[in-house]
């Protein structure tokens, strides 16, 4: 299974929206790859903004493709990878 870089965001968008009591639509995301840094991003919700780290990411990941697809997903069966964007891959 491939996740688009719109599911990953919305991913996060849900996860950080359920932790913070906001709306989903309330919370926007940034993300960016580096070569020190690896895959990260920044957060805007509740009119503050926060740093995301890959284990963040994998983590808002994991939860989306349980409650969206009904697949428990563990941290070593996703990859997260770039080409034009970045997409992450599920092994099932």
């Amino acid at each position: 299974m491939i996740l688009s870089m719109d599911e990953i965001i919305n991913a996060i968008c849900l996860h950080t929206a359920e932790r913070t009591g906001l709306r989903p639509t309330d919370v926007q995301v940034e993300l960016s790859w580096d070569e020190d840094t690896g895959y990260t991003g920044e957060v805007w919700a509740g009119g503050r903004s926060r740093y995301i780290v890959e284990s963040n990411i994998m983590e808002a990941i994991m939860q989306y493709v349980y409650k969206e697809y009904g697949i428990r997903a563990f941290r070593e069966d996703i990859t997260l990878e770039l080409d034009e964007e970045i997409t992450a891959s599920i092994r099932q």
